[in-house]
C-alpha cells in the first residue's frame, strides 16, 4: 500500500486479453480507459465485461472510464493523395464547397467552424506543424496566411487555440456511443475538448435523462479557453483530465508544465480528482525502458499530488503493456514515499476555515501520526474530500456499494474495500489489518463522527 498516485492505463490491441488484463491489474491498474475514437460500442461493451468479471475474481476494485471522441475537426480530401506545397505568406483557403482541394483551397467540412473563425484566429494543422492565420472570413469562405508549413495533404486534423465554436460538445457518433456505453454502467466518461462549463451540464443531462445510475464526468482539458475557465468547468464536472497532447499543440509547449501545475492546484481547492495524460511513458511503447526524463515527468505527478497517471500508446500498442504498469508503479511508490520531497504542507488546509471537518480530520491524522484514515463511504464525497487536504496517510475506504468503491479507485490516496456488510466499529479495525496495518492509531469517520482509535 505504498503507493498513493493511481494508475489509469488505456485498454487497447495490445492489452485487451484476459491473461494481460489480469497481471496489469495485480500490477496495480486502478482504472481501465476505454477510448471509443477506436472500437465500436459492442466492442468495448466486450471488454467492460471481462475487466468487471477480472476484478470480482481479484476482490481488487477496478473503475471503468469511457473517452468519448468528440469533435475531432478534419479538412477534405484533395485532388490526389499528394502533398501540395506551402509558401510562406501565400494565401491558402477552406471553404464549403466539397470539390476535391488543390494548391489554393480545401473542404472544410464543419459548417460550424467556419461561421466561427474570425480575422486574426489561428488555424494549426497537422498536431501543429502548419500554422496559419485568418485574413478573412464569412460563413463560407475563410481566406488564411500561411505562417509555418512547407505542404499539406488530405484529412488533416486541425485546431482553433483562439476559437470558441459554437457547437455541441457530443457528435452524432458520441451520442450513440454513449447510448451503448450507458447501458454497461460505466463509472465514469471522459468528454473530449471541452470549452465551457456548459458543455458537462449537456453531458450530463444527456446521462441523466437515460439511466439512475450515478455515472461521473471527466472532463479534459485540452484547449486554450478551457484552461481559462477550468475553475468553473471542475466545478461543473467530476473531474479533470489534463490531455497534454491536444493541449500541448493549442498553446506554447513551454507553457504545459506551468498549466498542468495550474489545474492541479485548482482541482485541490474543489475537490475534484485530476488525471494527467500522454505521453508519460512514451518510449515504452518500443522500449523495456523509460528515459530519465519519463521517469522524471512521472514522478512529479506525484510529487504535485496529480491523483492518477494515465498510459496511452504504451498499453494499447506497446510491446510489454504489463511492465509499463509495473515501471509506473516503482516510481510512483518511491515519488509517494519520499519524505524528503513530501513534507507536510499545511497550504493544503489553509485555505480553508479552521472549522472545515475534512481539515480536522487531515490535521488529526498527521498531529498523531495516524496509521490510516478509515472513512465509512456510504458515497464517495467525504473521501474525496479529505483526499483533497493530501494528508500522505493511507485512506481507507469502507464501501457497501461496488460503484463507490469503483470510482473511489480514481482519488489519490484511498484503497477502496468492497462489503456488502460493513459499517462496524470492527471493520474499521480488520480494514486496516487487510492492509497489513496493525499496530498504531486510527482515524475514523463515520458521516459527521471523528474519532481517535487505537489498533489492538
Amino acid at each position: 500500500m505504498n503507493k498513493f498516485t493511481k494508475i489509469t492505463a488505456s485498454i487497447g490491441p495490445k492489452c485487451e486479453d484476459r491473461k494481460t488484463l489480469t497481471q496489469m491489474i495485480q500490477a496495480g491498474v486502478n482504472v481501465c480507459r476505454l477510448n471509443f475514437s477506436h472500437d465500436t460500442g459492442d466492442t468495448q461493451g466486450k471488454k467492460i465485461d471481462l475487466i468487471r468479471e477480472i476484478s470480482d475474481e481479484l476482490n481488487i476494485p477496478v473503475a471503468i472510464m469511457i473517452d468519448l471522441q468528440g469533435p475531432k475537426h478534419r479538412i477534405g480530401n484533395f485532388e490526389t493523395e499528394d502533398k501540395y506545397p506551402l509558401e510562406i505568406g501565400q494565401t491558402f483557403t477552406f471553404d464549403s464547397n466539397p470539390a476535391p482541394g488543390n494548391a489554393e483551397r480545401v473542404y472544410l467540412p464543419d459548417t460550424d467552424v467556419l461561421s466561427s473563425l474570425r480575422p486574426g484566429d489561428r488555424i494549426l494543422l497537422n498536431d501543429g506543424k502548419i500554422e496559419m492565420k485568418v485574413e478573412t472570413a464569412t460563413p463560407e469562405r475563410v481566406d488564411a496566411i500561411v505562417v509555418r508549413g512547407t505542404e499539406i495533404w488530405s484529412r488533416r486534423g486541425f485546431n482553433l487555440p483562439d476559437t470558441e465554436i459554437d457547437t455541441s460538445v457530443l457528435t452524432k457518433k458520441d451520442r450513440e456511443d454513449l447510448e451503448y456505453a450507458i447501458t454497461k454502467k460505466p463509472d465514469y466518461v471522459a468528454i473530449s475538448f471541452v470549452q465551457k462549463p456548459e458543455d458537462v451540464s449537456e453531458v450530463r443531462d444527456f446521462i441523466t435523462q437515460r439511466t439512475s445510475h450515478p455515472i461521473k464526468i471527466i472532463a479534459k482539458i485540452e484547449r486554450p479557453n478551457a484552461v481559462e475557465r477550468v475553475a468553473e468547468i471542475a466545478a461543473a464536472a467530476d473531474g479533470i483530465m489534463i490531455a497534454r497532447g491536444d493541449l500541448a499543440v493549442e498553446v506554447p509547449f513551454a507553457e504545459v508544465p506551468a498549466i498542468s501545475r495550474h489545474i492541479i492546484r485548482e482541482c485541490r481547492k474543489m475537490n475534484r480528482p485530476v488525471i494527467v495524460a500522454t505521453q508519460m511513458l512514451g518510449t515504452m511503447i518500443n522500449s523495456e525502458f523509460p528515459t530519465r526524463a519519463e521517469i522524471t515527468d512521472v514522478a512529479n505527478a506525484a510529487y504535485l499530488r496529480a491523483d492518477s497517471t494515465m498510459t496511452s500508446e504504451e498499453t494499447t500498442m506497446g510491446i510489454n503493456p504489463v511492465n509499463v504498469i509495473k515501471t509506473m508503479y516503482s516510481i510512483l511508490a518511491y515519488a509517494d514515499c519520499d519524505a524528503i520531497a513530501n513534507p507536510y504542507d499545511w497550504s493544503r488546509v489553509e485555505h480553508l476555515p479552521e472549522n472545515d471537518w475534512s481539515r480536522s480530520v487531515a490535521s488529526m491524522a498527521y498531529l498523531n501520526k495516524a496509521s490510516a484514515i478509515v472513512v465509512f463511504a456510504r458515497d464517495t464525497i467525504t473521501a474525496t474530500q479529505i483526499s483533497c487536504r493530501k494528508p500522505d496517510i493511507p485512506i481507507i475506504a469502507v464501501c457497501n456499494e461496488s460503484v463507490v468503491a469503483n470510482q473511489l479507485c480514481l482519488v489519490r490516496g484511498i484503497f477502496p474495500i468492497y462489503d456488502t456488510e460493513l459499517f462496524g466499529m470492527r471493520d474499521a479495525f480488520n480494514s486496516a489489518r487487510k492492509f497489513n496495518i496493525n499496530s498504531g492509531k486510527l482515524v475514523i469517520v463515520d458521516e459527521d463522527k471523528i474519532s481517535l482509535r487505537t489498533l489492538d
